[in-house]
């Protein structure tokens, strides 16, 4: 039982909201001692049930609301209530007793308390309104009951005349008192001074002000127990006084304080502040609390003991932290991530490999290689019980299905999945974390994804590991070098974790577009895997077990609403997507899904079945021309084979002459690799002229243009050198080229054929544009050997070592209808060797 405000003249303030309550109470503020003494009802109390306060003390003349929670008290307030109203109101001895109090609990000195109005609260409690009678001494304590009782006696008020100077002076002082502490403290509302001003009774107003003056329980009784007024009267100053001074000193210090606060510290204060209201409210967790929280969990891990001496350390910092200091977060943080990572906690792999075969046939249409290279890790990992493992890299063009590979890889596994993208990541910090001591320093994303994945041998995906920048801040790909050596990242080192953690169990599977821009030795850490693209067979296959069941269900769709036949997804992908991969495939997909969508929900009628013919209807006018092979009767147009990011691509050659002073010109937006590989073959050729019956002369008299379509598009790259070569015998001969003819290869000063690579795309571009005969380097046989069979049918491939092979099938005996006319070089005198 307390009362429910013990600041200043809260009586002033009694359950504002409540008028019929204040009607009871507001008048009682002119209460007059003289009608106490003359209130008949009081005589003959001599035996009174108790009510014990817990942190109050009522005094004679003064209203005091009261909760009630303790179950003696309320039974004792419901029976009083319905009878007499009046009992004896006791403070206990000791304020912090939360059980029931016993009779020796209390002091022996209380006063006389009416009831004025009861309130019974939603929660079962009990709010009294106790107006003070008079004072009185117990005589006798009984303590057997189903509450305290006692015999008392009253005691007499001894308060001097109201002309007494010594009266009015006092009256003054604590008026004045009063009224200095209604200024300093801004809480108390102003009508409180009014109140004050209004009472002429020293009797009266010694007990108001006493009951309302901020000092210890013991405090307000020790004044209650004096029965000389005057003295009373002086103890109750005495008390005032000192609470001046300590609001003086308060209001001081907040002026100091205030004029030094800046806006951060303001902010800091009020965090502070809604924290202590949080934790009093329950809402919020203490730091005792979450220190024990952290304290708990790291018994339950199992990690190494360096680690757990390490966190011990850390741990014991942070309790000797004030909560309040701005280091305190910083060393929260850190001991809550050696916590959560996941030390030496292993997932199970699941060394069922039908199972693991099952999972990535369901997920991946074709890839043989690449999942028979999955199966053979699970094999090795099962026979030799090692979590080690080897670090993969997925090396293809864009849209083949390198990511969502190894999320596959991870669910064959049973093993949890995390990506990390390094496209475009230029910060070293972001491999190898910040250290601590800077400002907003953070693990790197290594250590943030393993903590995320709970799990210390996660399948860990390295996207666009080719897209990786350097510049002043560092080199994350030097930084990757520990990562994923297999005899290094067992200890791995965060600058901001500062201990070793154990990367070896972790398979890290990193994919990239392109070779050329990885790392060296970064490269050489990594075991190279080429995702190849798909053929026109296999994409149709791809789209009817992948991409159309997953963009119809993301559009809301069913198989009955709308199905697209195989002649209509191959028009699609041969007229308005040209790609390695399928990413493009599938947007269409989706665009043909859509229009179906349309027509469902606005009851337009449609087909269900989309058709070859439908295509151009729903997407439009066809985006790319088919590459077919063209037959030319004009020399120096030589077809030839190129890999590009999406996949390969024919590409046609040009070189024609002119009257000129022998220049070479090239255009068609070449790199220099290109320039060059023109400029070697015309060496060459130069160097076999006889051999081919040109005349030497004609190099000096003519200029030549070499040309590569689509201008606007860049070109470059060792795998031309070969087909300018034959392009420009042509036109130097004037012989026809064989039809249906492609090549790919560079050559050397010297006449040889040198190997290229992207043999796989650039079949199958020839395979789409009708080629039916190839020339390649013989050290490419090897990529031909890797190539599924049925990528090859129809195809007649040569293997050549020198350029004389390669002149020898490429050219005809017999030349161009029309030719140019090469006997203008000495008049009258025909070039026996040209014409």
């Amino acid at each position: 039982m307390h009362n429910s405000k013990n600041s200043y003249f809260n009586t002033l303030l009694l359950n504002e909201d409540n008028e019929d309550t204040l009607d009871n109470v507001m008048p009682l503020l002119s209460f007059d001692e003289e009608d106490s003494a003359d209130d008949e009802a009081l005589n003959g109390l001599d035996h009174l049930p108790i009510l014990p306060l817990k942190n109050a003390v009522l005094f004679p003349g003064v209203v005091l609301p009261v909760t009630v929670t303790r179950s003696r008290a309320i039974k004792l307030i419901k029976q009083v209530y319905k009878e007499s109203r009046y009992l004896g109101v006791i403070a206990q001895q000791n304020p912090q007793l939360e059980d029931e109090p016993n009779a020796k609990d209390l002091y022996q000195v209380g006063t006389i308390g009416y009831i004025l109005k009861m309130l019974v609260l939603p929660d079962g409690n009990i709010t009294v309104i106790l107006q003070g009678k008079n004072r009185f001494e117990v005589a006798k304590f009984y303590d057997e009951g189903k509450f305290i009782e006692a015999d008392i006696e009253a005691l007499s008020e001894q308060f001097p005349a109201k002309s007494n100077k010594q009266n009015k002076a006092l009256m003054r002082s604590l008026k004045e008192s009063a009224l200095k502490i209604l200024k300093l403290n801004p809480e108390i509302p102003q009508e409180a001074q009014i109140a004050i001003e209004n009472i002429e009774n020293l009797n009266f107003l010694t007990h108001f002000l006493a009951s309302n003056v901020n000092a210890e329980t013991s405090e307000k009784q020790d004044i209650l127990e004096t029965d000389d007024g005057t003295e009373r009267a002086t103890k109750l100053l005495g008390l005032m006084m000192r609470d001046i001074q300590l609001l003086e000193i308060k209001q001081d210090i907040q002026n100091k304080v205030n004029s030094d606060i800046d806006q951060q510290q303001r902010d800091y204060f009020l965090r502070q502040q809604i924290r202590v209201l949080q934790e009093e409210l329950g809402d919020g967790v203490s730091a005792d609390e979450e220190l024990a929280s952290l304290r708990e969990k790291a018994r339950k891990k199992k990690w190494p003991r360096e680690v757990a001496l390490h966190f011990e350390k850390e741990l014991d910092k942070v309790q000797r932290m004030s909560p309040m200091s701005a280091e305190y977060p910083v060393a929260i943080n850190y001991v809550e991530l050696l916590v959560e990572l996941p030390w030496n906690q292993y997932t199970e792999d699941n060394f069922d490999l039908d199972r693991a075969k099952k999972i990535l046939d369901k997920d991946h249409y074709g890839l043989e290689k690449v999942k028979e290279r999955i199966i053979e890790y699970l094999a090795v990992l099962k026979l030799k019980n090692d979590l080690r493992g080897p670090i993969l890299c997925l090396y293809g063009p864009p849209g083949v299905g390198k990511t969502s590979l190894g999320r596959s890889i991870a669910t064959a596994l049973g093993r949890k999945y995390t990506r990390l993208s390094l496209g475009g990541l230029h910060d070293e910090a972001e491999i190898r974390g910040h250290r601590k001591t800077y400002i907003g320093a953070m693990p790197g994303k290594l250590i943030q994804n393993i903590k995320r994945a709970q799990s210390s041998n996660p399948v860990f995906i390295l996207d666009e590991i080719d897209k990786v920048s350097s510049d002043m801040r560092g080199d994350p790909a030097s930084a990757l070098l520990e990562v994923l050596d297999p005899e290094q990242n067992n200890s791995f080192m965060d600058n901001y974790l500062d201990l070793p953690y154990d990367l070896s169990k972790v398979l890290f599977i990193a994919t990239a577009n392109s070779l050329d821009t990885i790392h060296p030795a970064l490269r050489d850490r990594m075991e190279i895997i080429e995702v190849t693209g798909y053929t026109l067979e296999e994409k149709i296959e791809i789209a009817k077990k992948h991409l159309i069941p997953k963009q119809r269900k993301e559009h809301g769709l069913h198989p009955k609403d709308v199905k697209i036949d195989n002649k209509a997804i191959r028009k699609v992908i041969e007229g308005y997507t040209r790609e390695s991969g399928v990413r493009n495939l599938e947007r269409q997909m989706g665009a043909l899904l859509r229009k179906a969508a349309k027509s469902i929900v606005m009851g337009e009628k449609y087909e269900k079945t989309i058709r070859e013919k439908d295509v151009p209807v729903l997407l439009g006018a066809e985006i790319f021309d088919k590459e077919i092979y063209e037959t030319e009767t004009v020399a120096g147009i030589v077809t030839g084979l190129a890999w590009t990011p999406v996949g390969g691509e024919i590409l046609v050659i040009e070189s024609n002459l002119s009257r000129g002073k022998g220049r070479l010109i090239t255009s068609g937006y070449l790199g220099e690799v290109m320039k060059e590989s023109a400029t070697t073959a015309l060496s060459f050729l130069k160097s076999i002229a006889e051999e081919l019956s040109i005349d030497y002369r004609v190099f000096e008299h003519f200029d030549l243009h070499i040309h590569v379509p689509a201008g606007a598009v860049p070109k470059d790259g060792p795998s031309a050198g070969i087909t300018i070569l034959v392009s420009l015998a042509s036109v130097f001969t004037q012989r026809k080229i064989k039809e249906r003819l492609a090549m790919t290869g560079e050559i050397t000063l010297r006449g040889r054929v040198l190997p290229v690579g992207g043999i796989k795309e650039k079949i199958l571009a020839a395979r789409r544009a009708g080629i039916t005969e190839i020339i390649l380097c013989s050290k490419n046989k090897r990529d031909i050997e890797e190539i599924n069979a049925d990528y090859l049918k129809e195809l007649t491939i040569h293997y050549v070592d020198y350029a004389h092979e390669v002149l020898e099938i490429a050219l005809l005996p017999e030349k161009v209808q029309k030719t140019i006319n090469l006997s203008i070089i000495e008049p009258n005198a025909a070039l026996s060797k040209t014409e």
